[in-house]
């Protein structure tokens, strides 16, 4: 699980649950690619080891750049939309950012289920609600994601 200020407590949440179940998970920081990038590549590849291609990244923002990180076989939960603002538990709550879906995503990233951008809350406000995305006529969804035009 990749993430960065607060959502690293929901990561580290969401991590306890998952190893509840015998699922190991590791929590990285990733508060600066362009730091991160500066690293030496043995460092790099004892924080993201290159063996290890199952990732998710959470981001109450957009997925841009993640990709990256989480690679091919890696989800990205984000928020591809503008304009919405609320107390932040609020805001989290609304978008699905909870442990329970944190837990789901990466489940469903292991199983192969799921991978690039994933809505949080798939049964409400995500990607497929913008128009241009996913589900939309002339969307640019991902394959594995729920709404996706394949």
């Amino acid at each position: 699980l990749l993430a960065t200020g607060s959502e690293l407590q929901l990561a580290m949440a969401a991590r306890e649950e998952l190893s509840a179940e015998g699922i190991r998970t590791r929590v990285v920081s990733m508060p600066c690619w362009e730091r991160f990038e500066e690293q030496d590549a043995r460092y790099r590849d004892r924080v993201l080891p290159p063996d290890c291609t199952k990732r998710v990244s959470i981001e109450a923002g957009a997925s841009l750049g993640w990709d990256r990180w989480v690679g091919p076989e890696g989800a990205m939960m984000a928020i591809e939309r503008f304009g919405a603002s609320a107390p932040a538990q609020d805001i989290f709550e609304r978008f699905g950012f909870t442990v329970e879906r944190t837990v789901e995503v990466a489940r469903g990233v292991l199983t192969g289920d799921l991978r690039g951008v994933v809505s949080p809350a798939p049964d409400h406000v995500g990607p497929g609600d913008v128009p241009g995305h996913a589900s939309e006529p002339g969307g640019h969804g991902v394959p594995g994601d729920r709404g996706a035009t394949e």
